[in-house]
This record gives structure tokens, sequence and C-alpha cells, in this order.
């Protein structure tokens, strides 16, 4: 198991949040990085995106559309707002 010794007795946490909260974190770069291959302005168009809910903002290039559309706008937002508080403290 990749050369680590594991305590088979230790209990592992799973943290779902955590996971989701990345998970979000890898759809924005995966999309902002589709816009920016394309010459769009990776910020307008995802905040356009969130305002309206509308997918046109967001280029169908390497999938992005549907990868966007995969998580739901509130918790996009949410994930948002958090980071800007937490790294404004």
């Amino acid at each position: 198991m990749n050369g680590r010794n594991y305590d088979m007795t230790e209990t592992v946490s799973f943290n779902s949040e955590e996971i989701r909260r990345e998970n979000i974190r890898e759809v924005l770069k995966h999309v902002q990085t589709a816009l920016d291959e394309r010459g769009y302005n990776a910020i307008n168009q995802l905040a356009g995106y969130l305002i309206s809910n509308d997918p046109a903002y967001i280029s169908s290039h390497n999938n992005a559309r549907s990868i966007i559309q995969s998580v739901e706008r509130h918790e996009i937002i949410e994930e948002l707002v958090r980071f800007y508080l937490e790294e404004h403290k």
C-alpha cells in the first residue's frame, strides 16, 4: 500500500465535506482552464453563470459546461464566499 505501514486497528475519518469542497475547487479550475483556452475572461463568465444560471456563459470546450452543471450553483457560491472570508480574516 504505497510503501506505508498502516495500523489496521486505527479508525480512519471520512470527511465528506472536505471531499465536496475539493470537488468544487477542481470543477472551477477545470472550467477556468477551458475558458482561458477559448480566450474568455473566466471571472466574468463564471460570474455571469452564477448570477443568471444560464449555462451559455460557460464554453462547452473540454466538457466545461457539463462539468460545472454537475455541481449545484448554490454550493459553488457557498464555497466562494467561504474561501473569500477565510482568506481575508
